[in-house]
C-alpha cells in the first residue's frame, strides 16, 4: 500500500477514529485526563508502526502523565485495535504529543501582534 492513497488514508482514519474510542471509553488508566484528543493517526505503509498524535487540554504535566498511561496501555489498546479493525498486522502504537493547537495559537498571536502595530518604513 502506498503512503498517502485512498486507502491508507482510511486507514489512517478508522485507526484514529477506533483509538479515540477506547480511549474516551475503555481505559480505566487515571493517568489519561479525560480531556484527551486523538487527533490524527498515521499508519506506516507495511502496517507494522502507527504513530498516534495526542492532544491534551490543559498544562504539560496532564500531558506527560496522559502519554505515559497510554504508553502502558498500548498492549490493551493495540488488542482493541485488532478486535475492532480487521487488519492483517496489527501496528504497534507509539504516542506523540500533538502541539500543533499551540503552534496555531502562536502564530495567530504574532499576526494579531502585525496587524495591531506595523511597522512603518517611511
Amino acid at each position: 500500500m502506498k503512503k498517502g492513497s485512498i486507502k491508507n488514508t482510511r486507514m489512517n482514519a478508522e485507526v484514529r477514529k477506533e483509538i479515540q474510542s477506547v480511549v474516551m471509553n475503555g481505559l480505566k488508566d487515571p493517568r489519561v485526563s479525560p480531556m484527551t484528543s486523538i487527533t490524527d493517526a498515521k499508519v506506516t505503509p507495511d502496517l507494522k508502526y502507527c504513530t498516534v498524535y495526542v492532544s491534551v487540554l490543559g498544562g504539560e504535566q496532564e500531558l506527560e502523565e496522559t502519554l505515559e498511561g497510554l504508553r502502558r496501555a498500548s498492549g490493551y489498546l493495540r488488542s482493541e485495535l485488532a478486535r475492532t479493525v480487521n487488519l492483517r498486522i496489527t501496528p504497534e502504537l507509539r504516542f506523540v504529543p500533538d502541539r500543533s493547537l499551540e503552534y496555531g495559537a502562536h502564530i495567530d498571536s504574532i499576526l494579531e501582534e502585525l496587524i495591531l502595530n506595523p511597522e512603518d518604513d517611511e
